[in-house]
């Protein structure tokens, strides 16, 4: 029996429950979940400069059709009157709406201040929920703010040996808080009192130097010592001061310089006064250890050279010299507001062979972007070179023929891929500062014998440091690995831009990127890199709209490869980002520098037919007409431009760029379709597939033109006869018109030429032609072809965002169960949080489960047409 005092104490705690239940209203409010504060799309950022910045929040809970009805925002300078409710710079009252992006609009914000900030948010029975208390920080917001000055070491852009730079202070009163705030023309790294801060890599971001550079901020309230301090930074090139020579004259760049930085630290003291010490003429420079670095190829290390506690306050600078004032490099410096390169991942070796006394081969068994760490110790003087490569030599050495045929170097001393440490006789350690490769394996050769662990290299896969927001499960192994290796080429080409290959060019090809745009963002929260990186192409736009086909530039790219199927990135990396965020910013941004672009092409092109462009790269066999596939990018940029200028209240532009849309595609179907025939061009496959999917082909035709489609693949054996431009159509061209299954067969093929194909021969990446015994255009680690990893989300887990309610708001899920596929999951988080779909075979019927996030909802179409409306929650059903 239980005692009296059992029963009070279960009554206590029953009682207690439910307390904390109904604390902030009611039992039904508290099974929801306000979460993922956010400002700028970011967690608690520190230094932003947006004078209107954006919130957004979203939901979690078990409870099925959920929906906001109403938010209100509080802002306030004191963390505990944000937590009562109360908003000293913004209180707007209550909001009727069940958006979940909000743009702050209240008092002005001021520079070096920290806000904070919740929601309370209402359910459509009016319960009241409230968020946690979340901030942010404001930088320097205005460059009149900035109180330290450029600073270099005088030395021309020809001085190999990297710039290290000191000074010492000592803080006059109690510290509360500190911050330190580094822009800089190339590269950098901060340390205070002999250590590095933070863990970012290559700071700051590539951006056109001569129009635009980036600063960071740190919080260095930790680091700061209340006696005597030292800051050091020391400076790489990295694109600013580009002392390797190939075939893009970046050594030729206009902006060229000798690095260049400056430098707040900006100190509250516990009485509220403030002591900034900025980079000036009391600051020392010198060289050290790092005795070449370039972005491009690789670093020299000297560590005899090395000047142990260089960066502490008590080393010795007596020898150190003076440093020089430099101009600024540019007139804008703004924060770098964006997730940061990183070394994301750790990798031990998977293979290791001495192949004699002098050599050892490393294999890390996954191709990656990034860098190696060497432990070493051997005899003072010994040259160590560590070749990184994608391939063997069937001698087990490092074959980098595939990867340095755009490299023109001058001389022998600076290798490709190949960093070199001179060693000291003690304990070496080095990791490049400022260069990324693109390897698998690493040949480690000395002048003199050495000893080699395989512990004594690690490699690490580093790349913008963007969450993982998609993933895919497929019953079929061939199909899981090549997701896999699509986001791994995706993320091995993120470095504060999107590039191509992260070893022969790393350049921002910008048709790269827009054929990856929904891969990326089906995957990855990315779009704080995509606005980064649209302000470089309003950086590198010329005033009659031109832009160049690789951004950024240091001026090639203007007169080739740039016409509208390349660097129609203008358009489509906005329209995408507005599509999957809901968040309309960079297509308001972008939207004057959109219009420059068509409105050039329409003034050089009046038949609306356009031969500018590349074509469809790298292709099969068959080519297609650079008209035809130019023209549709044409006529897809000048839609998007029509329903952003809808979008906007643009309704003059809204006009006219949509009758520009029907008349290119009035001349490209007066051209190149057969009515009859329901034939493009030859019928092949990119002739056939680029007209469905960018909407082109009259509706009257669509269902011709498909099984036309089908049956050209039928024709080549369901294997792929396309370029770059054609995989980013051919698969949801089919899946879209009533052909899944062929889209699947070309997808899960296993030979030639084929993703799978790859795969069996061992890619963990992808390629950069189907022909992996290509003499050129051989890069293993390219994302030009990596419009697969967004299809499967799309035609087989048929995830989509609705363009009339964008950013999943409104959820379309059109599954496709394919023939030979037993089983199959896709997930994406979104806006309002986790998408998922998964469907397995049972028997002749098919097993369906689907998630819908809070305060959205969606409609699910199956492939006999039939349409089911989606309220949020989980859904199950036999088909």
């Amino acid at each position: 029996m239980h005692s009296r005092k059992s029963f009070t104490v279960i009554g206590v705690r029953f009682f207690a429950i439910l307390l904390v239940l109904f604390a902030d209203g009611n039992l039904a409010a508290q099974e929801v979940r306000l979460v993922h504060l956010q400002v700028e799309h970011l967690p608690s950022p520190l230094g932003i400069d947006q004078e209107h910045p954006r919130f957004t929040w979203r939901f979690e809970t078990a409870k099925q059709g959920f929906k906001q009805s109403a938010y209100e925002i509080y802002v306030n300078s004191d963390s505990l009157a944000t937590q009562r409710g109360e908003g000293n710079l913004y209180q707007k009252g209550k909001i009727v709406s069940d958006q979940t992006l909000a743009h702050y609009d209240g008092s002005a914000l001021k520079a070096f201040t920290k806000y904070f900030w919740k929601v309370r948010a209402w359910d459509r029975q009016g319960n009241v929920l409230e968020s946690p208390v979340s901030s942010f920080e404001t930088g320097i917001m205005q460059t009149a703010n900035w109180k330290g000055s450029w600073i270099s070491d005088g030395q021309d852009i020809h001085v190999k040996p990297a710039p290290y730079f000191r000074k010492t202070f000592t803080p006059s009163k109690p510290i509360k808080s500190a911050r330190a705030y580094v822009a800089a023309a190339g590269l950098y790294e901060l340390y205070l009192n002999g250590k590095r801060i933070g863990n970012h890599r290559l700071d700051p971001a590539y951006t056109r130097f001569d129009r635009r550079n980036l600063y960071v901020s740190y919080d260095v309230t930790e680091q700061i010592q209340q006696d005597k301090n030292a800051i050091g930074v020391l400076l790489g090139n990295g694109w600013y001061n580009h002392q390797s020579t190939a075939v893009w004259f970046f050594d030729k760049a206009p902006w060229r310089a000798r690095p260049t930085f400056c430098l707040d630290l900006r100190i509250t003291y516990e009485d509220g006064s403030v002591e900034t010490i900025v980079s000036d003429k009391t600051w020392k420079t010198s060289t050290g250890p790092l005795v070449f670095n370039s972005i491009y190829t690789a670093e020299h290390y000297d560590a005899r050279l090395k000047q142990e506690g260089w960066s502490k306050a008590d080393f010795n600078d007596s020898t150190w010299k003076e440093v020089f004032y430099r101009a600024a490099p540019s007139q804008q410096v703004v924060s770098q507001t964006m997730h940061p390169i990183r070394n994301v991942k750790q990798l031990k070796v998977k293979d290791f062979k001495k192949l004699n006394d002098t050599t050892y081969v490393f294999d890390f068994g996954k191709n990656i972007s990034g860098v190696t760490e060497l432990h070493i110790q051997g005899e003072e003087g010994t040259v160590v070179r560590l070749k990184h490569g994608e391939r063997l030599y069937e001698n087990g050495h490092v074959d980098i023929s595939n990867i340095d045929q755009h490299y023109r170097p001058t001389d022998h001393r600076d290798p490709f891929q190949t960093d070199i440490v001179i060693l000291s006789g003690k304990h070496d350690h080095f990791m490049p500062a400022f260069n990324y490769k693109g390897f698998q394996y690493v040949e480690v050769t000395a002048s003199r014998p050495i000893i080699l662990k395989e512990e004594s290299l690690t490699a690490y896969f580093m790349h913008s440091d963007v969450p993982q927001v998609g993933t895919i499960h497929a019953s079929n192994p061939v199909i899981n690995k090549i997701w896999e290796a699509t986001n791994r080429s995706y993320l091995s080409n993120l470095f504060g831009y999107p590039t191509d290959c992260p070893q022969r060019e790393k350049n921002g090809w910008t048709g790269d990127a827009h054929i990856a745009i929904e891969t990326g963002l089906y995957s990855f929260d990315a779009i704080t890199i995509y606005e980064k990186w649209l302000a470089d192409h309003r950086d590198e736009q010329q005033a009659n709209g031109v832009l160049p086909s690789i951004i950024p530039t240091g001026g090639w790219g203007y007169e080739w490869g740039n016409g509208p199927d390349w660097t129609s990135t203008i358009a489509l990396i906005p329209w995408n980002v507005y599509l999957f965020y809901g968040d309309n910013k960079l297509l308001k941004d972008s939207y004057s520098a959109i219009k420059r672009y068509v409105d050039h092409i329409d003034a050089l092109y009046p038949s609306g037919l356009t031969t500018w462009g590349l074509g469809d790269w790298v292709p099969v066999k068959s080519k297609s007409p650079v008209e035809l596939s130019s023209s549709i990018y044409y006529y897809v940029d000048a839609m998007i431009l029509a329903k952003a200028a809808k979008l906007f209240g643009k309704e003059q532009d809204a006009i006219h760029y949509e009758q520009l849309a029907g008349k290119i595609k009035d001349a490209i179907n007066a051209k190149y379709l057969n009515k009859e025939t329901g034939i493009y061009g030859q019928g092949v496959q990119t002739e056939l597939s680029m007209p469905l999917f960018w909407g082109i082909v009259p509706d009257d035709l669509r269902a011709k033109v498909a099984k036309n489609l089908g049956e050209r693949v039928a024709a080549d054996n369901y294997h792929l006869d396309v370029g770059l431009l054609g995989t980013k159509a051919i698969l949801n061209a089919l899946s879209e018109n009533g052909y899944a299954d062929i889209a699947y067969k070309i997808a899960a093929q296993e030979d030639y030429p084929s993703w799978g194909w790859w795969i069996k021969n061992g890619a963990t990446t992808l390629y950069e032609n189907w022909n992996i015994q290509s003499a050129h255009d051989i890069s293993l680690n390219h994302i030009m072809f990596g419009e697969i990893g967004a299809w499967l989300y799309k035609g087989l887990g048929g995830i989509k965002p609705d363009p009339e309610k964008p950013g999943f708001k409104h959820v379309l899920i059109e599954p496709h169960f394919v023939e030979g596929l037993e089983s199959f999951e896709a997930s994406h988080i979104g806006p309002h949080g986790k998408i998922t779909t998964r469907w397995e075979r049972k028997g002749k019927h098919i097993k369906l489960w689907l998630t819908i996030p809070p305060n959205s909802d969606g409609t699910l179409t199956l492939p006999s047409g039939e349409k089911r409306t989606l309220a949020a929650g989980s859904h199950e059903f036999d088909i």
